[in-house]
């Protein structure tokens, strides 16, 4: 095989369609336009996806891609706040979203936590609290008062 051999397949170029040059070019006069109409008319057309009338695929298919509320909901863990001292092995430890995940203390596949106020806080504790981590207005008091700390990031 030579570069000079090469050619394209057969059928790969069709020649450009030359419109409005006489009766015996098949396309001359309304040039393969039709007479009258929407579409014989120039800058006219129909907008994408328009069917003839018929309701167009785009709004027959069902939408996607809404979350309810109660999916959120779900990805939401609660965690009392009785259970935080169980993690800790020393006093300087601080507990975030990955410390929880690890101890098994929520799902894996929970996204957001909630600390609530339920039960006793017997000993201080660290939280850091950001953006998926969150203390209610007790449980913060609560740990305040065990004379723990709150970290706030980001």
């Amino acid at each position: 095989m030579y570069l000079n051999t090469l050619t394209l397949a057969p059928g790969a170029r069709q020649t450009k369609k030359r419109v409005g040059r006489g009766i015996g070019s098949g396309l001359g006069k309304t040039c393969g336009r039709g007479h009258k109409g929407q579409l014989s008319r120039s800058g006219a057309g129909r907008k994408p996806g328009f069917e003839g009338g018929q309701m167009p695929l785009q709004r027959r298919l069902p939408k996607r891609g809404f979350v309810s509320r109660q999916e959120v909901l779900k990805q939401t863990a609660q965690l009392r706040l009785d259970q935080l001292p169980r993690l800790l092995s020393s006093e300087t430890d601080v507990i975030d979203l990955a410390k929880l995940k690890e101890a098994k203390l929520i799902k894996p596949s929970a996204k957001k936590v909630k600390i609530i106020l339920a039960g006793k806080l017997s000993r201080p504790v660290i939280i850091k609290v950001n953006q998926w981590l969150k203390v209610t207005r007790g449980a913060r008091a609560a740990i305040l008062d065990a004379s723990g700390s709150i970290i706030e990031e980001g």
